[in-house]
Parts: C-alpha cells; structure tokens; sequence
C-alpha cells in the first residue's frame, strides 16, 4: 500500500486521492503542513508542496500532475473502460490540457490564493506569514473565480464531461479545485446550472466520499458540503 503526504485543502492532493480511489486503490494518508517547511518533509521534496506519493521506502513522486501520470502507467493502462486518459493521442492531449488547466492556472488563480488567504494563515506564525486575511487578495481571487467558472460551465455544457464524452483525469482535476471552494462556501451555484449538474455528478460517485468527511480544524465545511442534492 502506497502512502499519499496530502492537504485536506490541497486541489492537488484531492485530485490524487480521487484517482486512487476511481482505481480502487487503498492509500495511506499522512496530513503535512505545507506551512511549517519540516525539514524531514523538505528532504523528500525541495519544493515544500503536496501531495507526495511514498511508493516504497525511500521512493517518492511529488507533484499532482506527474503522480497522475505515473498513477496512469502503473494501474489506469490497466484499467481498461475505467481508465481516466484515453487511448487516443488527441484525447489525451485534451485531458492533459485540462488537468494543467486546473491544478495550475486555476489553482494559481483562484483556489490557492483563498485558501491560504482563508485557511493556511490562521494556523501560520506571523513571522512565516500568518494573521489576517488580505481583503484585497480575497477580492481579487473571487472575480478570477466568476470567469473561471463560466469556463467550467462552457465545457459541462457542451460535453458529457469536462474534456469529452467519458469520464476523464480532466474531470477529477477540475473536481479537486472546486470541492476545495465548495467546502469554503466561495461557489455562487445558483449562476452556473450547467457545473452545477456536472459537480452533482461527481458528488455522487464513491470515490468522493472520503472527501466529504475532510474537515478543518476552526473551520466548518459550508452547510451544503455533504448535501448531494445541493
């Protein structure tokens, strides 16, 4: 069994978490605090970010995008009609984009800036950054969410799913950087009927719901988080 060093609040770590559990992959979770840089923690990965996958002692793959795609070679190539990247070079191509598209420039844009805004700094140090939250970020993120969704309601309007007709990497992206908003009551759901109907979906798939159980401390899910009729 593989052990999977994630975030509760990291898109990253719960994209990581959805493709192993869309494989029926059993997984050990160990919560790290990107925050506190633990020296230990920096030696498997300089870059101090989750999710880290340990597949053997001393053996680790760090990085969202690349532990998908190492998570693909090693168990999706197997998993035929199950498999979360297609077989064909443009699909793929497409599904790849996609992904990037959320852990990266959403993330960056949106989903990372709240969350440190709205979570991390409540339990940093004020020298490591910690304290109140910066209104100006905050605003900033929330029109960058508006457009981003609008993006996100084109594609589940005009596809079965996010990047085609079959269930993709592209949606467990897209996914894991909206629940972690959804968990902080950022999503105006009512103004985007199309995600809306694709994110219910996704809700309701087994493999989301140990998300639903992630809690953090002083901060309580939004009341419709667990709600999959929301």
């Amino acid at each position: 069994m593989h052990t999977l060093y994630h975030h509760p609040m990291s898109a990253s770590s719960r994209y990581i978490r959805l493709i192993l559990a869309e494989y029926s992959q059993t997984i050990e979770l160990l919560e790290e605090k990107p925050w506190e840089r633990r020296m230990k923690f920096l030696q498997i990965n300089p870059a101090g970010d989750v999710p880290v996958l340990m597949i053997d002692e001393g053996q680790f793959i760090c990085g969202g995008v690349t532990i998908g795609e190492y998570l693909d070679e090693t168990n999706g190539a197997m998993q035929r009609e199950k498999r979360l990247l297609s077989e064909k070079s443009l699909e793929r191509a497409e599904i790849r984009r996609l992904v990037d598209w959320f852990l990266n420039k959403f993330n960056s844009e949106v989903t990372g800036y709240l969350t440190h805004e709205r979570v991390f700094k409540n339990f940093m140090s004020v020298e490591a950054g910690g304290g109140a939250p910066n209104s100006n970020i905050i605003r900033a993120a929330r029109a960058n969410l508006k457009n981003h969704m609008k993006y996100v309601s084109a594609l589940a309007a005009s596809r079965d799913w996010i990047a085609g007709n079959k269930i993709s990497a592209a949606d467990m992206a897209a996914c894991a950087a909206i629940s972690v908003l959804d968990y902080l009551g950022e999503i105006q759901w009512e103004d985007e009927p199309a995600a809306k109907d694709w994110f219910a979906r996704m809700k309701s798939r087994p493999s989301y719901r140990p998300l639903l159980l992630d809690k953090v401390i002083t901060l309580p899910p939004a009341s419709h988080y667990t709600d999959l009729d929301f």
